[in-house]
């Protein structure tokens, strides 16, 4: 059991923990450097006190920058910040379920699973001349999380290696990806057709109503995964290992596909398939805290995340201004050199 709980006790186990906490303090430092930038960076350009004066005299006030501040830059960096976090968390619960560590919610197809479903509905409620939630769009793309996760748990009990499987769900997410492109390509509506910004990855168009909805679910999803820390340190040695030590495995499967699922999902309905995010922060948050004890892991996962996201959608906004880049271009040009750099670190077993 000291495996998997703790060594909390033991000066090696104290001395991770002080890693991991400095780590988190470091993390949450540029956190707050790159909100702050999120802020203050734009075609209308504030300094951090004028928008430190901004926010401290609420959104009342009817002046333009006042109106930026409130109305289009804190919503959409609070809900990069949010969703970053949610994807890597995701991809940290993948990773475990699948002992890969190239596993997550875009490489497995789950995100875009998630954008067909939210495509279809929203061209069915639109073209209905019907106003689509965002509690909608959560729930339809659960359901495509949900169902596409289902079909690749299906593959994996028929093919044994994992490279296989990593194939397998990568043509699931282009199959579904370019089923959802023919549904943009096609619609008559102006509103409809303005789906493809957000098909390709955005955080623009965030909102006040959205990210109310987005801290309560990502706040639930990241408590949950919290809660799963000490079985799924257990389950990290192995299953045998975790049913010796009363983990029921079943149930603990089945809340890592729910809640990763969830996640995604939330993901997917408010700023579409955001790549490598979930791939790149696991893997920079285990190097971090030296550790790769789920509780030690988790916060620090949250926080790469959300660095990851604010400053990809930093760059994607300000880079060509006026010109808006995609939000997963961006994290594909930061993280998949990341993630080679990390699976050439490796050191072979011995």
């Amino acid at each position: 059991m000291g495996a998997v709980g703790g060594g909390g006790g033991t000066p090696g186990g104290r001395s991770r923990a002080s890693r991991a906490l400095a780590f988190d303090l470091a993390v949450l430092l540029g956190l707050l450097a790159l909100f702050v930038a999120s802020l203050c960076v734009g075609s209308v350009g504030t300094s951090p006190a004028e928008t430190l004066s901004i926010l401290a005299a609420g959104p009342g006030d009817a002046a333009t920058a006042s109106q930026v501040v409130w109305q289009i830059r804190l919503p959409r960096a609070l809900e990069a910040l949010l969703l970053g976090g949610a994807l890597s968390l995701s991809g940290l619960l993948l990773q475990t379920f699948f002992a890969n560590p190239i596993a997550d919610p875009f490489v497995l197809g789950v995100s875009s699973g998630a954008k067909l479903v939210v495509a279809v509905v929203m061209v069915a409620v639109l073209g209905a001349g019907q106003v689509m939630s965002p509690w909608a769009s959560v729930g339809s793309a659960l359901v495509g999380s949900l169902a596409t996760m289902g079909l690749v748990l299906a593959l994996s009990r028929r093919v044994r290696s994992q490279g296989t499987l990593i194939v397998a769900g990568v043509m699931v997410g282009y199959v579904c990806s370019a089923a959802t492109n023919f549904l943009v390509a096609f619609a008559d509506d102006q509103s409809i057709v303005n789906l493809d910004n957000w098909s390709r990855g955005s955080f623009s168009g965030a909102t006040w109503p959205d990210v109310a909805i987005v801290a309560a679910v990502v706040a639930a999803g990241s408590l949950a995964v919290l809660a799963l820390s000490k079985p799924l340190g257990a389950y990290q040695l192995g299953e045998p290992y975790a049913q010796s030590v009363g983990v029921d495995v079943r149930r603990l499967r089945m809340l890592i596909v729910l809640v990763s699922s969830v996640l995604s999902a939330c993901v997917a309905a408010f700023a579409g398939p955001v790549s490598f995010v979930g791939i790149a922060a696991p893997h920079l948050a285990r190097r971090g805290v030296g550790s790769s004890r789920p509780l030690l892991v988790t916060p620090a996962c949250f926080l790469t995340g959300a660095v990851f996201c604010c400053g990809c959608d930093l760059v994607a906004r300000t880079l060509f201004s006026p010109v808006e880049l995609s939000v997963s271009a961006v994290t594909a040009v930061f993280g998949a050199p990341v993630v080679i750099a990390l699976m050439l670190g490796r050191r072979s077993p011995r």
